[in-house]
């Protein structure tokens, strides 16, 4: 597996010196929107009061984020610019809205938002999140893969990253129902597991994988048992994978981080098992900021060391061959062989 130019300078700009991802999401729209208006008493969350959460979570957490996850609609028109520029800048492409049918569910893009744009604007990294279950019917699960796979295509045509994530959910005759972007209560390891299978194939362009946890957050116990299932996940996804918090808590996150870590994780990409706890205490902005600077920060802090004493290397992951990944063709040729986009 080669990357090309584009996507491994995106790559390098998400990680710190060490290859490794600690990467904070700022991109959550339902799970920020939907308590501030039943707060407010109103249906829409006001615009100001979304960003101005975004934005302050841009400023407590950037300095410990190897690169921030934000939105086209709140975190960059209103803070981008507090982002420091040495900080990678991945933005989200798929819409928070997504069609429930008795088959399953259908992603699609944010209106007038595409890769072209977020290449354009200086994004290190497209981010996009597919609902997917092997067991849905036989034409949502086609038109999910075709949905990644064009946003593959799109995402190697301006060589920019693709970051992907994927998320099980409940279909019409399951027990536990949510519509929400937490984690599926008694999902099946086995619906995880194929999932990274399938989108692992190399049609679908995927350079990172953003993946939950294969078994529920509590019963990441550290028993055997359970690492041999986070091992299996490493191995189909075949090239370098974050973890994903999916609403957990802190505990129960870090007990995740330390299965997928051992598994040959390169790192999280995670946001409310951060700043989830903060943001209780809207809309007292004094001591959201001082839980973001205090427990958040700390927590942060927590997870980051353990990235450090026992993640992997993004570089060295075997899909690049012995020598890692590297810059090509790294001689006079160069500028001959890198084509402008549209050009293959």
């Amino acid at each position: 597996m080669t990357l090309t130019p584009g996507k491994l300078w995106g790559l390098r700009r998400m990680a710190d010196e060490n290859g490794l991802f600690k990467m904070t999401a700022v991109d959550q729209r339902p799970p920020i929107k939907g308590p501030i208006a039943k707060h407010l008493g109103v249906e829409q969350a006001p615009w100001e009061e979304v960003a101005r959460f975004k934005g302050l979570l841009i400023e407590t957490l950037q300095a410990q984020s190897t690169a921030m996850l934000l939105d086209p609609h709140y975190a960059i028109p209103h803070s981008v610019d507090v982002l420091s520029p040495t900080k990678g800048l991945i933005v989200t492409l798929e819409d928070s809205l997504f069609s429930e049918t008795p088959e399953g569910r259908l992603s699609s893009d944010i209106d007038e938002w595409s890769v072209a744009k977020i290449k354009r604007m200086g994004g290190d990294a497209v981010k996009v999140l597919a609902w997917y279950r092997p067991d849905a019917g036989d034409a949502v699960n086609q038109a999910q893969k075709d949905y990644v796979k064009r946003i593959g295509e799109e995402c190697a045509r301006y060589d920019v990253p693709f970051l992907f994530e994927l998320l099980v959910y409940p279909l019409a005759a399951d027990a536990h129902q949510t519509k929400e972007y937490v984690e599926m209560k008694g999902k099946k390891a086995d619906d995880v597991l194929a999932s990274v299978e399938e989108f692992a194939k190399p049609e679908y362009g995927v350079d990172v994988f953003k993946l939950e946890s294969p078994v529920n957050a509590a019963d990441a116990d550290g028993s055997a048992e359970v690492q041999q299932v986070f091992d299996e996940m490493g191995r189909l996804a075949g090239r370098p994978w974050v973890m994903l918090s999916a609403g957990a808590g802190k505990p129960e996150f870090r007990k995740v981080l330390e299965h997928a870590f051992a598994a040959g994780a390169s790192g999280f990409l995670a946001g409310r098992a951060i700043w989830l706890d903060a943001f209780g205490a809207y809309p007292d902005w004094d001591a959201i900021r001082r839980e973001l600077e205090g427990p958040s920060a700390e927590y942060m802090a927590d997870i980051s060391a353990l990235a450090d004493a026992s993640a992997a290397n993004w570089a060295e992951h075997a899909c690049y061959g012995a020598g890692g990944a590297r810059f090509a063709p790294g001689d006079a040729s160069f500028r001959h062989e890198y084509g402008d986009f549209g050009d293959h």
